[in-house]
């Protein structure tokens, strides 16, 4: 049986071409002219990620809302936060998301045609409202938000959560998504195929997806073959 569920992420994935949160966040930094190292900043995103799930109202938030939260965040944790402009990085951020989001929404429409479509995602129970935002949200027969479903990726339990919403099995299923642990190792572990959404040149360590693509806008060839 040839698959019929895609399961995709949502960060990195459908508002990126592959590049996770963190990473652009420390280009837009590195551009300002911080000086920190990347070992540093990740520690400090990471603590910041643990903040914006503590701020009152959050769930709330949309996209543009989350963005200049977290960057609020992380100019507080790193010693010269100060470059990091909320409002410039908001900016540059959520424009960069709304065009790619743009151009991945049409060829989501075109594979609601042939597929179930979940989106799976760590979030902080504001998922829907960023879909929303970049005019996602009405693509999806069910939207997972770990924050909702009360696991997170890798945990199995938001995969099987997913599975049962959209009535599929794992094996017509595909993972999508720009994390090699939380995405293509955790699916390819239930036994869905896996397509690994990557910039070309980086690293596949400690995966073997079934497929890799380095825009979500390639994904339809690989099911295609």
């Amino acid at each position: 049986m040839g698959p019929n569920a895609l399961l995709i992420d949502f960060g990195g994935t459908l508002d990126a071409d592959g590049e996770p949160w963190v990473d652009r966040f420390f280009r837009l930094y590195v551009r300002a002219g911080g000086v920190a190292d990347r070992h540093r900043f990740r520690t400090a995103f990471a603590e910041s990620d643990e903040q914006l799930a503590r701020l009152p109202g959050v769930a709330r938030f949309d996209y543009s809302a989350t963005v200049a939260a977290q960057a609020d965040l992380l100019a507080a944790l790193l010693p010269d936060g100060g470059c990091l402009d909320a409002a410039a990085v908001r900016s540059r951020f959520v424009a960069d998301a709304v065009a790619v989001a743009g151009r991945n929404r049409l060829i989501l429409a075109e594979l609601a045609d042939d597929f179930g479509l979940a989106v799976v995602s760590n979030y902080q129970g504001n998922l829907q409202p960023c879909l929303d935002e970049l005019e996602l949200g009405d693509l999806f027969d069910v939207v997972s938000d770990s924050e909702v479903v009360g696991a997170r990726k890798p945990d199995r339990r938001i995969f099987d959560v997913t599975l049962a919403a959209l009535d599929r099995d794992v094996a017509s299923c595909w993972m999508i998504g720009d994390s090699p642990s939380n995405d293509i190792a955790a699916a390819a572990t239930l036994g869905m195929r896996t397509c690994w959404v990557a910039p070309v040149g980086r690293s596949p360590v400690g995966i073997a997806p079934t497929a890799r693509v380095a825009r979500f806008d390639q994904v339809p060839m690989v099911l295609a073959a």
